[in-house]
Order: structure tokens, then sequence, then C-alpha cells
């Protein structure tokens, strides 16, 4: 998918949307790792419509994987905030948080493929290097820009994403209310007719938050497990169709 989407091999399905619905969606996909990891998010919203044209699919791709990537390198219990604000003839998104933080030789390439923080021993926080590569280019597709600063290592990190406002203001909306991330709340899309319940294991934050991401664009119900112990208890009561697990688990 970033092949594609950086040589420009990408249509996006454009349509007048509600940027609020976007990171309601994208927070829902990200719910599981946030609660594995216990952190406290706040979604920072405007009470009107914040109006974009744009792919819905795709923009809430950019926005899971900023979450993703706050959730990754924020330790357990932090703090993540997500901001929308009207800044003339754009709307923009910000990310932040408390967690390691970047030094800034680091700032300057982290949106490039295959860039990413330290890794953990218990390879808990490895990855690819793909995901802000991806929501760079998918971003640039929607005539917006991105950026990202921080104060430096052990200070946190703040992500930003601008997208050109859409003037006409008069479309039907549904109601929202801004507040912090609900502990549940359903998919917009309907499950097509041949959707399985898939059981993703694997203690690899990020292969299981990409893999999730997929399964779920895809149009599957998806349940995230960090450990052999939960996983078993999930599947007692999601009752998977298919299982996907990572044979190197440490237990």
């Amino acid at each position: 998918d970033v092949s594609r989407v950086t040589r420009g091999l990408v249509s996006l399905s454009t349509q007048v949307l509600d940027l609020r619905n976007v990171v309601d969606d994208a927070a829902e996909q990200i719910r599981p790792l946030i609660g594995a990891r216990r952190h406290k998010v706040v979604l920072d919203l405007p009470t009107g419509p914040a109006h974009v044209k744009g792919d819905h699919k795709r923009l809430v791709q950019v926005v899971a994987n900023l979450l993703g990537n706050a959730t990754k390198y924020t330790p357990e219990g932090g703090h993540i905030q997500l901001q929308l604000v009207d800044v003339g003839d754009d709307w923009e998104l910000n990310v932040s948080d408390d967690g390691i933080g970047m030094e800034a030789r680091l700032v300057e390439r982290v949106f490039d493929l295959f860039t990413q923080a330290e890794r953990t021993p218990d390879r808990s926080q490895g990855g690819l290097g793909l995901g802000l590569a991806l929501a760079k280019s998918l971003v640039e597709l929607h005539g917006g820009s991105v950026g990202a600063r921080s104060p430096g290592l052990g200070h946190g990190s703040t992500f930003t994403v601008r997208l050109p406002r859409h003037r006409q203001e008069s479309l039907p909306l549904a109601p929202h209310l801004p507040g912090h991330l609900p502990a549940s709340s359903p998919i917009l899309d309907a499950a097509p007719p041949n959707a399985l319940r898939i059981l993703v294991v694997d203690d690899n934050l990020d292969a299981a938050h990409t893999l999730n991401l997929f399964l779920r664009a895809t149009g599957h119900d998806v349940e995230i497990a960090y450990c052999g112990v939960d996983a078993i208890e999930i599947a007692k009561v999601f009752a998977p169709q298919v299982c996907i697990l990572d044979i190197g688990l440490p237990d």
C-alpha cells in the first residue's frame, strides 16, 4: 500500500466530509491499543462541522496512523490529545503525547520511509517505519501538509496535519459532541456479507495495529490480543473464525 501511494498509483474516492467523523472512526480502530496500554486520550473537536473534500477511508488511515504512533511511543498510562482547530483556509489536526519524544535529527526525517525511534528490548515497540510515510503521502494527495515537533527526548511529540477547508458549510451532518475517547462505538461502515471474525495475536504492537487497520478497512470484525493468555480469554467470547497468531510469543 505504501509503494502504491508514494508512486501515485492510488485513486482517491473523494467527497465532502466532516473531519470529526474521520477522527471518531480512527479512534475506534486504535481503541484496542489504547486500552492495552491504559493511555488517557482526549479528543478536542469543534462543535461545528469541519468540512474537507477527501477520501474518508484514507483519511481515517492517516489519523489512525498518527494515534497509533503516539500510542506506540508513549509509556503505559501516558496521555495523548488530538485537537482539531480552524486555522483560516485549513483545518489543522494535532496529535500530541507525553511520550519518549525525539531528537532534532529524527524530527527532520520522521516522515521518511523506514524511519523509527529506538526499539525496546522486548520488541513490543518495533515496526517497519512505514506508517508516518504513508500518512504523509496520503495527506499530500489531499493537497495538505504534515509536520512534527518535539522539545527533545523524554518530552513528548506533536504531529500535525493540515487539510484545505471545504467552504460549502450547508451540508447536513450527523450530530457530534467532543470529549474523551469512548470505551466503545460502532464502526460506521456496514460489514460486507463475507466479513469474518478475526483474532490477531501479536506482542508487537505495531504489527498488531497494522493488521488491525488493514483487516478492518476490508470490512472484517477484528479483536487484538497481545499475549497467549489474553487470546484464549478473548476467543472464548469472540469465537473467531480466523486467528492470525505470532508463533514467537514469549508466553
